[in-house]
């Protein structure tokens, strides 16, 4: 990660346009808004076995299909949805991610009702303030933790699907519960 004088450095995965206004804008940024969390929480579990660029290149697509990330709407949708989504090219048409995203909603309504928010419930798994990692490459970035493994097994227990221990530590990465920019990367010091 060397750079010539004047040169911005950033995590080596923020390569391409559409990642490095990700990394510098957002990844990593404290999300305490509870829509954000649930598109997020969506969007991870949609990258599953699939590159997060990929993701972000339909994340538009996304907001639009899901009626702007609003859990009310979205825990509504029935089959019929269903059908439709399916059919919508600028998603991630698997069956099994759309039906988990709907039901992720109805189980995030419900830890809206028992903790006043899901803000309120999921930072609870990092005291309430972000971890900070001091990572200095890429390869030593951990796949989980024990805080997201102890997330996604509640989440589980709560009814979410595709929120297994990795999907979590991306989420939590994603939201900034943890700082996993590099040491030298400019953000790493702004968050």
């Amino acid at each position: 990660m060397s750079a010539e004088l004047g040169e911005v450095i950033r995590c080596g995965w923020a390569s391409t346009p559409l990642s490095i206004a990700y990394h510098d804008q957002e990844w990593g940024v404290p999300v305490h808004d509870d829509r954000s969390l649930f598109e997020m929480l969506v969007l991870e579990g949609a990258q599953a076995g699939l590159s997060w660029l990929t993701i972000l290149a339909k994340r538009e697509a996304y907001r639009a299909a899901f009626d702007f990330f609003d859990p009310e709407l979205v825990a509504r949708y029935d089959d019929r949805k269903v059908v439709q989504l399916l059919a919508n090219p600028g998603i991630v048409r698997n069956r099994q991610k759309i039906e988990a995203a709907i039901q992720n909603a109805r189980a995030f309504l419900a830890v809206q009702q028992e903790f006043g928010s899901f803000d309120a419930y999921v930072w609870r798994f990092v005291d309430g303030r972000p971890k900070r990692n001091a990572w200095r490459r890429l390869d030593e970035l951990p796949g989980s933790t024990p805080e997201s493994e102890a997330l996604s097994q509640d989440l589980r227990r709560r009814g979410f699907r595709f929120v297994g221990p990795t999907i979590c530590y991306a989420f939590m990465q994603a939201v900034g519960m943890v700082n996993d920019h590099l040491v030298d990367c400019f953000r790493y010091r702004e968050l």
